[in-house]
């Protein structure tokens, strides 16, 4: 029975291998106490702010949500006339950028029918617009995602600004 559940486990791990996400459990192994890097609410509400400034200045009305490194909302700002269910869709894009540790959009062109195989599982969207925050020294802080405009590929665009918008702050995050 455990040899079955390890192979379970190394086949769920080459999955993600897959996507280009790696496992780093082997090299932080022998530390007693991990540093966990977090962002700021004013980090969170800086990047939710910029991507629905950028699609507002587009003509559309959407929300952005700013989720945490667990996938926990820190941030959700939704546009006066953006639908009600913009803000589900867009913590599902954050979420699941953070928890495949990839760019919604590259998982979408890299697994060709990932959405049809999990998009049932609560909590994760495979639709373009969730992108992953991450530091200029690689360290994965949270995700972004957007919803509420015509098509994903704005979606991304939008979420895309309000990292630009933050991309000095980020690239020199913890120095």
């Amino acid at each position: 029975m455990a040899m079955r559940f390890g192979k379970s486990v190394a086949a769920f791990i080459a999955g993600f291998a897959s996507l280009g996400i790696t496992a780093s459990a082997g090299a932080q192994e022998d530390q007693a106490v991990m540093k966990v890097e977090r962002m700021s609410m004013e980090l969170s509400g800086d990047i939710a702010e910029a991507a629905v400034k950028a699609c507002r200045d587009q003509g559309y009305q959407v929300t952005a949500a700013v989720v945490d490194r667990n996938g926990n909302a820190q941030v959700v700002m939704r546009d006066v006339y953006a639908p009600e269910v913009s803000y589900r869709i867009a913590k599902d894009k954050a979420y699941t950028a953070v928890e495949f540790s990839v760019n919604t959009h590259e998982v979408l062109q890299n697994r060709e029918g990932i959405g049809n195989t999990l998009n049932h599982v609560d909590g994760l969207l495979f639709s373009a617009g969730g992108l992953i925050v991450e530091t200029g020294g690689g360290s994965i802080i949270g995700g972004v995602g957007v919803s509420g405009a015509p098509e994903g590929e704005i979606d991304r665009k939008c979420a895309q600004a309000g990292l630009d918008a933050v991309s000095e702050r980020l690239q020199f995050a913890g120095m």
